[in-house]
């Protein structure tokens, strides 16, 4: 693809993103710039359009939901602390119940072979699975393409019912829209500190999602501290929403259909029952620690820490709490599934 190509193709996703978002806040969509972007993209990646997933803008975006998402925590941000000790002790036995199950659905059902199943069930970042499956000798494109449906589905199912049947709207409507004129000079000053400063920090301390959660982390503190008590307007948010959406749906171009219909129904089975694993430790948490069923819930649900962060804020639920948790899951992953395979997973079938 020629450098021209490339740029035509990342238009062309980005106009799919704004016609598609559009429809979907008009239909009253959840999160409908997200939603309707991803969705819009996808469709068109399966039907073979030439469009590029606009990469090149995601490092600019990303810090502005990372702010957005800093502006909602609260001083008591550490008021349920027995809930998050709770279910950062419980967090390993669900990836372990949910990876097993999801491998055995690649595996058994889907006969891939023993290394690609393992990184297609792993609930950790695209990326990271992505690469530590290439060293394993895994195969790439199925392992993205199961991680790609596994994010799509877990959004658009999370999202739907709670916007459906909860009655969720999306944060960026009339009633919570913020003008570009809004914030001060100095508002806009700490609110790109925020995004430069948490950036910088996310990748010194190599976080995952680093240029979401460190731009999480400052933005927090300037806001529970009162430097700047507004967040950034709704238009930079709708724009990085529609850029994470398109990014998401074009992840399937260059696939056949063929090979789409088999991951994708691959991808469902295994994450219904990650779901079910997920809702089973949500319920186990909210009892527990008598917290909310809704945000015990986004804490597991298995999809992308920005995805389920903007829907749990979406839902007026603690956003520290869920992101920090999605951060310490993806951290376990990453750190524990080059050993876990070596020791578990290789056992579990047959040498290919």
């Amino acid at each position: 693809m020629t450098p021209r190509s490339r740029m035509a193709g990342q238009v062309m996703s980005l106009g799919i993103g704004v016609v598609c978002g559009f429809l979907g806040y008009l239909l009253g969509l959840p999160l409908p710039w997200m939603l309707g972007a991803m969705l819009g993209n996808t469709v068109f990646a399966i039907a073979g359009a030439p469009i590029h997933g606009p990469t090149k803008l995601r490092p600019f975006v990303m810090p502005v939901i990372g702010v957005m998402l800093g502006s909602a925590l609260t001083a008591d941000l550490l008021s349920q602390l027995g809930g998050w000790i709770t279910t950062l002790l419980v967090l390993p036995i669900y990836l372990a119940l949910a990876a097993t199950t999801s491998f055995l659905v690649y595996r058994r059902i889907g006969g891939y072979d023993t290394v690609t199943a393992f990184y297609a069930a792993m609930p950790g970042g695209l990326n990271e699975m992505l690469l530590l499956g290439a060293e394993a000798g895994g195969d790439e494109r199925k392992i993205a393409l199961a991680h790609a449906a596994r994010v799509l589905l877990v959004i658009l199912f999370v999202a739907l019912f709670f916007g459906l049947f909860l009655g969720v709207r999306s944060g960026a409507n009339g009633q919570n829209w913020i003008p570009l004129l809004a914030p001060s000079l100095l508002d806009y000053a700490f609110l790109l500190l925020a995004a430069v400063l948490g950036s910088w920090i996310g990748k010194l301390a190599r976080l995952p999602a680093a240029l979401v959660f460190g731009p999480m982390i400052v933005s927090g503190i300037l806001h529970v501290t009162h430097f700047v008590e507004i967040a950034p307007p709704s238009v930079f948010i709708i724009t990085a929403q529609i850029v994470i959406g398109a990014t998401i749906g074009t992840r399937f171009a260059g696939a056949t259909l063929r090979e789409v219909r088999r991951d994708i129904s691959l991808a469902l089975i295994a994450s219904s029952l990650m779901l079910i694993v997920a809702t089973a430790f949500g319920l186990l948490i909210a009892w527990l620690a008598d917290m909310a069923l809704s945000q015990a819930f986004l804490a597991f649900a298995p999809g992308g820490l920005t995805e389920m962060a903007l829907l749990t804020l979406a839902m007026g639920q603690d956003v520290g709490y869920v992101s920090t948790i999605h951060v310490v899951r993806i951290t376990m992953v990453i750190a524990i599934a080059p050993l876990f395979f070596k020791l578990v997973a290789s056992r579990l079938v047959r040498p290919d």
